[in-house]
């Protein structure tokens, strides 16, 4: 039909150029019919885009002789479950591609559904229901964009901005919460240190537990009154001017009594 369409446009171009208006009229003819045979020429399969969403039915249409390709965009798929009906002209074909994570599917000669459906779970964890129907010769590719996975990247941008954000005042009072739990924060190594206690007056002091990270340092200290007379403690009394921050548990500390403090600074080297 191709040829018959470019014969038809030559053809009727030498004509209408011609003075005879016979001729002219069939060369106009001519150009008319070549535009209706190029326009009505079948039209090739294109791809095909569609919305999902998890746990939903994705609705398309898969080639009859030819491969479909089926691609997550920003996913990938991990697995693929059907059902085997045991009639080899029911029965349908799925590849998972591991490099890139996509589906290619194929029907048999003589398929005799008019369309196929199975299920596939992504590597972000999404779940799609596929109903695929089944028509044409060419191959066939489908793109799958679930609207979610935008807006959780989205939001984990925004949580990394914030904590960008955060002042290393704000990050020295989390280490020091993370401390007094006994949590571990990511990015911090827990050290159970016992070093030799130092005296600063009437009070014994020693480091029992260390958190390093690689800006910041957070350290836990025992503190006892090994003196007669009531201690007020502050600050100033354990730890540095350069501190980014200090909690004392029990500021006021009766003779002979213990009370811990949770002191961060910055990460100064091993």
């Amino acid at each position: 039909m191709n040829y018959l369409a470019i014969g038809s446009a030559v053809l009727g171009a030498a004509l209408v150029s011609r003075l005879c208006m016979l001729s002219r009229m069939l060369g106009a003819a001519l150009l008319g019919a070549a535009m209706f045979l190029f326009f009505a020429r079948p039209a090739l399969a294109a791809d095909q885009t569609v919305q999902a969403s998890d746990g939903g039915q994705v609705s398309c249409n898969a080639s009859a002789k030819d491969l479909t390709r089926i691609s997550l965009v920003e996913d990938e798929f991990s697995s693929v479950s059907k059902i085997n009906t045991g009639n080899p002209t029911d029965d349908f074909s799925v590849v998972n591609e591991p490099v890139r994570g996509d589906i290619y599917l194929s029907v048999p000669e003589g398929f005799t559904r008019p369309a196929l459906s199975f299920f596939a779970t992504s590597k972000r964890g999404y779940v799609y229901k596929f109903v695929c129907r089944v028509s044409g010769a060419d191959a066939v590719q489908v793109f799958i964009s679930n609207p979610a996975i935008a807006k959780a990247e989205a939001a984990e941008g925004g949580t990394a901005v914030k904590a960008a954000q955060r002042s290393p005042q704000d990050a020295a009072v989390d280490l020091v919460q993370a401390m007094y739990t006994n949590r571990v924060l990511d990015g911090y190594e827990m050290r159970q240190r016992s070093l030799r206690p130092v005296y600063v007056g009437n009070l014994k002091v020693q480091m029992i537990a260390e958190y390093r990270g690689d800006e910041m340092t957070g350290r836990v200290l025992r503190i006892e009154n090994k003196g007669t007379d009531e201690a007020l403690l502050n600050e100033a009394t354990v730890a540095p001017s350069t501190a980014l921050a200090v909690s004392i548990v029990q500021p006021k500390l009766a003779a002979g009594q213990v009370t811990t403090a949770y002191l961060v600074s910055r990460t100064t080297g091993n």
